[in-house]
């Protein structure tokens, strides 16, 4: 299979480690790939159009991972490739990286992938449109909705170690995570299965508060947890603030029915023993 990837972030990454061997990736760029993928990926300038629009026509198959543009309010992938979808030749499947930001905030109730999208912040709205323009091009799609991803280097394991770890009191609020390693297997699961389309919720069986999370990742280390804090929206970060103002459980279960897919790290338990276990 000849997958071309636009936009090649950590997600994206952890997919083409995931498929080596089995998918040939070719991915966008804007600057070159620090070694070791710059031997195991082809790369197309992320800026040339002709070189752009000569890999989709060759390519199986299409996965944006980039995020929509915060100045133009549009997904970069949908501008810069859209206009090359010629019918008949190119991708059989598009695959689009969406959020669960979408259905906004749920006061820590369940949300599936027919819940009604509620999207609060300008940033969950860019996406409802960026998931409306891919499913507009006519192409069997599969948008996968995301919650905070974590692994190597970005869990709460570096938090507390650089000292930037906080434990929030927010009673009642919770939230869904997925281990990048789970969402690059929920990937390649849906591109062996591409007649299965549509939404999916890809994220980790247990939903919990965040502090939980802090608390884990404390106990693993053997360091003392951080002092709770009332949570103080408004001494946030807007960023910060978006996320704090959400909470909702969301279910996986329509990805393990459709896809045949079950995340090897079903709690943020055992992603962060993991984590840690791999050195991270």
């Amino acid at each position: 299979m000849r997958l071309l990837v636009f936009g090649f972030g950590y997600s994206a990454r952890a997919l083409a480690a995931r498929t080596a061997g089995d998918v040939h990736v070719t991915a966008t760029v804007r600057t070159p790939l620090p070694a070791p993928w710059r031997d195991a990926v082809e790369t197309v300038p992320a800026g040339d159009g002709d070189a752009l629009a000569t890999v989709l026509r060759r390519s199986d198959a299409l996965l944006v991972t980039a995020a929509t543009d915060p100045e133009t309010g549009l997904c970069p992938g949908f501008e810069a490739l859209a206009p090359h979808l010629a019918p008949g030749s190119g991708p059989g499947w598009i695959g689009y990286l969406s959020t669960t930001g979408v259905y906004g905030d749920r006061g820590g109730g369940w949300v599936r992938e027919t819940s009604e999208l509620r999207p609060a912040s300008e940033t969950a709205r860019r996406r409802v449109a960026a998931e409306a323009a891919w499913a507009g091009t006519g192409r069997p799609l599969a948008i996968f909705r995301l919650p905070g991803i974590y692994g190597p280097g970005r869990s709460a394991l570096d938090r507390v170690r650089d000292g930037t770890a906080r434990r929030m009191a927010a009673p009642g609020q919770v939230f869904s995570r997925i281990h990048v390693d789970d969402l690059a297997d929920g990937l390649a699961a849906a591109l062996a299965r591409p007649d299965r389309t549509g939404v999916f919720n890809l994220c980790d069986d247990e939903p919990a508060p965040a502090a939980d999370v802090t608390l884990e990742a404390c106990r693993l280390l053997g360091v003392e947890a951080p002092p709770e804090t009332p949570l103080d929206l408004d001494a946030l970060t807007p960023a910060a603030r978006r996320f704090w103002a959400e909470s909702k459980r969301v279910s996986n279960a329509r990805a393990k029915a459709a896809l045949s897919w079950r995340p090897a790290h079903p709690t943020y338990r055992e992603g962060l023993a993991a984590i840690l276990a791999a050195g991270g």
